[in-house]
């Protein structure tokens, strides 16, 4: 009698922080695994995944670059597999006032965030629409409510995968593709060092738990649900900034995200 084959998931970003939790859970829930990161640390990651029972084929490629995507792409579509769930969490953070951030890595941000997302969105979820099933979990964040002083570009892409997610779950009502946004706050990881934020007082606060978010991501995935806000402070956060001006949300922001505001938070 022939074995049912597992289905597959495929993660972006999956080498630490939320994504690897993802990851964790897609392998726990019985899925087979192709995840991928930008960094070396992705091969790690895939030996803690294995020892979920599951098979996990990890690629290391920076999404940011169109070329990346397609040769990404066709890695996944060589395995003959379709990809029954896709859970499109990389991306990246830069903090300080954008006039004195680096050009190239503000637009890294952006194309990271932004361009690779859409672009492996657009691959797979063609694929997904032509077989009238499959899953898609964006990792979008609360920071897209809120003009994000000290973090402009960072705040200017969340708000675009926020809105891109509603607008292409309504794309796809009907179609047997269902499409989800998953919107944490400050959340336990690697983003704030690599973001150069570890002065800020948002650097310094507590933060989410990322198995406890990533967990709240994936089930709200599963049930087909539009969007998951993580926790009750995020909650109230995203309900207050759609009734207060976004100047007063910008200075709001510059409090917790300016440098050195850890040590006026103190």
């Amino acid at each position: 009698m022939a074995t049912q084959p597992r289905p597959l998931a495929v993660v972006t970003g999956a080498s630490s922080g939320i994504g690897l939790e993802l990851a964790k859970i897609a392998a726990q829930e019985g899925y087979d695994l192709i995840v991928v990161a930008d960094e070396p640390q992705i091969e790690d990651a895939a030996m803690e995944l294995r020892a979920h029972g599951t098979n996990v084929d990890a690629r290391q490629s920076d999404l940011s670059s169109l070329q990346n995507v397609e040769n990404f792409y066709r890695f996944i579509a060589a395995t003959g597999r379709p990809v029954d769930i896709l859970l499109a969490n990389a991306g990246r953070g830069l903090g300080r006032a954008f006039l004195d951030q680096n050009l190239d890595e503000a637009l890294h941000v952006v194309d990271t965030n932004i361009t690779g997302t859409i672009a492996l969105i657009h691959m797979i979820g063609n694929d997904m629409r032509a077989r009238g099933e499959g899953r898609i979990l964006i990792t979008g964040s609360i920071a897209g409510f809120i003009p994000g002083t000290y973090q402009a570009v960072y705040n200017g892409t969340k708000a675009f995968l926020n809105s891109f997610s509603f607008a292409l779950r309504e794309e796809l009502e009907d179609t047997g593709v269902s499409v989800s946004c998953l919107m944490p706050g400050p959340t336990e990881t690697r983003f704030f060092e690599r973001a150069h934020m570890l002065d800020t007082a948002v650097g310094q606060a507590k933060k989410d738990d990322p198995a406890a978010v990533a967990r709240q991501g994936f089930d709200s995935m599963m049930d087909n649900e539009g969007d998951v806000v993580t926790g009750w402070k995020n909650k109230f956060q995203t309900a207050i900034a759609n009734f207060t001006p976004s100047g007063m949300l910008a200075g709001q922001h510059a409090k917790t995200a300016a440098p050195g505001s850890a040590k006026d938070a103190r």
